[in-house]
């Protein structure tokens, strides 16, 4: 899978997404992930993006220009990879905006399945309309509060998806037990020394019977679950409706 962020800070993003499990599967050609310089494409001598607003107001506003056409090149260079001349902006480019729908699991499943995703990132007071409406294809955001750019957002994202890809985890099954996988919360967890400042793990995990195991787990996710994010156990119960009891027969 291949992540390509336009930005103004691409040290920035680099930075931060080279490290750790999801720098090491780009090194293992899991994944790849590339950041490019708006800047770069500007055509004013002085490497400006930036102008004033129409109508006023505070702040500036990244200009139309440098942003479509670093989207261009960047969609040119992806249809070439791919061999695909006809390719006419087909590429999903999710603008990092507070104006979006919220980001989750379900949406990181989601774009999981996409061969590129372009992230572009805001700054300033924002992008102008038109190139947005000519580009994006997803508006997306990480929360309901305001930051200085989008790309905290976008490497919070790229995270997220990158870990859902076919080989980024070493274990196959940790994307599948982690918080948010099915709808719940994680549950607790424990490792050695077995009992820690007079606190012991609890027997079951030390029982070595798997199914009370897998029982308890699931108990305390739905109880933590509950506990902490009640939206989410009433969504979980919804989907999820309690099977009734059934009535035994009775012998004669």
């Amino acid at each position: 899978m291949h992540f390509h962020i336009m930005t103004l800070f691409p040290e920035m993003v680099l930075g931060g997404l080279h490290t750790s499990i999801i720098g090491r599967a780009e090194e293992k050609g899991y994944i790849s992930i590339e950041a490019v310089n708006i800047r770069d494409y500007t055509l004013d001598k002085h490497k400006k993006v930036d102008d004033y607003p129409y109508g006023g107001g505070a702040g500036m506003l990244m200009q139309v220009q440098p942003v479509y056409d670093c989207w261009k090149a960047l969609n040119g260079r992806i249809a070439r990879r791919r061999d695909d001349e006809n390719n006419n902006g087909n590429i999903r480019v999710i603008y990092v905006t507070p104006q979006g729908e919220v980001f989750n699991q379900k949406k990181a499943v989601e774009l999981s399945k996409e061969e590129d995703l372009i992230f572009l990132c805001g700054h300033y007071e924002g992008i102008d309309e038109r190139v947005l409406e000519e580009i994006v294809t997803d508006y997306i955001s990480i929360g309901d509060y305001v930051l200085t750019g989008g790309e905290l957002p976008a490497m919070v994202m790229i995270d997220a998806i990158a870990r859902l890809v076919p080989g980024v985890l070493n274990n196959g099954e940790s994307a599948q037990t982690e918080s948010h996988a099915d709808g719940l919360l994680e549950y607790p967890q424990y490792s050695r020394p077995e009992v820690w400042h007079d606190k012991k793990v609890p027997d079951v995990l030390l029982s070595g019977h798997h199914a009370n195991i897998e029982k308890w787990r699931l108990e305390q996710a739905l109880d933590r679950t509950r506990t902490r994010r009640p939206d989410l156990y009433e969504a979980y119960i919804t989907a999820h409706p309690p099977k009734p009891p059934q009535n035994k027969k009775k012998r004669n």
